[in-house]
């Protein structure tokens, strides 16, 4: 009788084969062994021949070692939380690898002294919103308003908020709780639902440090309401700080409501903090900008320090703000009607395979931006049971399931996967036939 594990070769001669080689030099010695190992227990199940075992092994190693997988957001939402916000521009992807070695991120090549870290992304920056005296970045948002904090409220001095703006952010964490993390003392004015001029004038002391102005961005209040703008704020005799969150340049046509960080600063923000991840659509990180002195002096602070970006924020960020539009603002720019014909083209590319139909839907901006905000959108209507499959076939394909269908939103889907959504579509059809 046949014993297939003595035809089973030894790990170490598998490991030893030249197809494997190559893959070594690439993932590292551990993530190819492990893939060896695991299709050394296929063979000795009789699933792989004995000499194919190298071959197989290969084939299932992953393209880097990384366990992230890239995914395709069919799910009509731009700036996807859970699937990592705004995805990169190509120049910014270009920029990553460029930064990846050594860099001047900090050296003046010309004098060969230390220069200004990132000063080529903070002129980008600048340039992009002329209305800032000065600018900074850190690693993300929520930094970016722990740094003002812990900088300008020192002393047990007070930051002055209205009651209907301690908003909730992602995953349970609460501006008043960080704000109160690093120190920080809150003055609650107004009510939930309603504040008025007032409210800020009866509250402002000398033990004031600043006024805090937050765009609810990721819910809306309507109704019997009242808020009070940051041009009416920047009346008061102390500093005025606007965290519009989404991270909104400039004024955008298709969100009329969502605040800007020119338009802020140009209705007398003396301080605006934003996301870099979100509606900029470039990567992690949080953005400073406004009187130069205040920027200077947050600059400086020591605290600033633990939330110094890296070099390859810097490139990425850089490459957003001065290559040609991200993904995120093509989505925002795209045509419904050219939605639409993309929606239909890959519905008839999968007849015979599967009922698919082009259907009108509705897309959202996410990432806690433009609550309420509908953009047209258009979509590819499927069996609502091939949800799970898409999602766990390669490359994932992740839609969202409404009214017993499952629709793939083409909104943040670039055109040129749109063979992929097909293949993938055609794949998940056939193992649930199978």
């Amino acid at each position: 009788m046949h014993d297939v594990r003595r035809a089973t070769p030894r790990t170490d001669r598998v490991l030893a084969d030249p197809l494997l080689h190559e893959a070594a030099l690439r993932l590292g010695d551990p993530l190819v062994k492990q893939a060896v190992v695991a299709t050394l227990a296929r063979c000795r199940a009789g699933e792989v021949e004995p000499s194919d075992v190298a071959s197989v092994a290969l084939s299932s190693l992953p393209a880097v070692a990384s366990q992230l997988r890239r995914v395709i957001n069919a799910t009509g939402v731009i700036v996807h939380t859970n699937l990592g916000r705004a995805p990169l521009s190509a120049a910014a992807v270009d920029a990553l690898s460029v930064a990846a070695g050594a860099t001047d991120v900090e050296l003046d090549l010309a004098t060969g002294r230390r220069d200004l870290r990132g000063r080529s992304a903070l002129a980008a920056l600048s340039a992009a919103v002329p209305a800032a005296g000065g600018v900074h970045v850190v690693n993300n948002g929520a930094a970016a308003l722990a740094l003002v904090t812990v900088a300008l409220a020192a002393a047990g001095r007070n930051i002055v908020v209205a009651r209907g703006e301690m908003v909730e952010i992602g995953d349970g964490f609460r501006i008043p709780e960080l704000i109160e993390s690093v120190g920080g003392t809150l003055r609650e004015v107004g009510t939930t639902n309603r504040v008025r001029a007032c409210d800020y004038v009866n509250a402002v002391s000398e033990d004031t440090a600043f006024v805090l102005k937050v765009h609810p961005s990721n819910f809306v209040v309507t109704g019997f309401t009242s808020t009070v703008s940051v041009a009416q704020l920047s009346s008061l005799p102390v500093p005025v700080v606007a965290d519009i969150g989404s991270g909104l340049l400039a004024p955008h046509p298709r969100l009329p409501d969502e605040p800007s960080a020119a338009g802020s600063l140009q209705a007398g923000a003396d301080l605006v903090t934003a996301s870099g991840d979100k509606l900029l659509g470039g990567p992690q990180c949080g953005l400073l900008l406004g009187r130069a002195d205040l920027v200077e002096s947050l600059r400086r602070h020591p605290f600033a320090r633990a939330l110094r970006v890296d070099k390859l924020t810097l490139a990425a960020l850089e490459a957003t703000l001065t290559g040609p539009p991200p993904p995120v603002a093509a989505a925002l720019s795209s045509s419904p009607e050219k939605l639409m014909a993309r929606a239909k083209k890959i519905s008839a590319d999968l007849s015979g395979a599967v009922s698919a139909s082009a259907v009108v839907s509705s897309a959202a901006v996410g990432g806690g931006g433009a609550p309420g905000v509908e953009i047209p959108s258009a979509a590819v209507a499927l069996p609502a049971a091939m949800a799970e499959v898409l999602r766990l076939g390669e490359p994932p394909v992740v839609g969202h399931v409404e009214r017993g269908r499952l629709l793939l939103d083409l909104i943040a889907v670039a055109p040129a996967e749109d063979a992929e959504v097909v293949d993938a579509v055609r794949q998940a059809a056939k193992a649930l036939r199978d």
